[in-house]
């Protein structure tokens, strides 16, 4: 059964599955990604970030678990692909903003 995410949420890991510039979208303009100890400030920070890293691998997210703690909300997802580890269980913890995304880190 499929989780019942934030639409912000629902819509980054449906963008996840096109393209950077997709993923951007459903973030605040001054927004932060942490990922992989490195972050990225703005749309087209993160749009770059996100082109990159599905430029090198292949893989699919799929939510497999939401915590509401209030500030941030935590969704655990299991990644499958070729990428080195794989699969993997992430969490990304998403600070909304109205309806979009002000901040994720991504951690395992």
């Amino acid at each position: 059964m499929p989780l019942a995410l934030p639409a912000p949420i629902a819509n980054y890991f449906a963008a996840d599955a096109r393209d950077g510039t997709a993923v951007a979208k459903c973030f605040t303009a001054d927004a932060v990604v942490i990922d992989e100890k490195k972050t990225y400030t703005g749309r087209d920070a993160i749009a770059a970030w996100k082109s990159e890293a599905s430029g090198k691998y292949d893989y699919i997210a799929e939510p497999i678990a939401i915590d509401d703690q209030g500030d941030k909300v935590i969704v655990t997802a299991h990644l499958t692909g070729n990428f080195p580890g794989s699969p993997v269980d992430l969490r990304y913890a998403f600070t909304l903003s109205g309806n979009a995304i002000a901040r994720l880190e991504i951690v395992p």
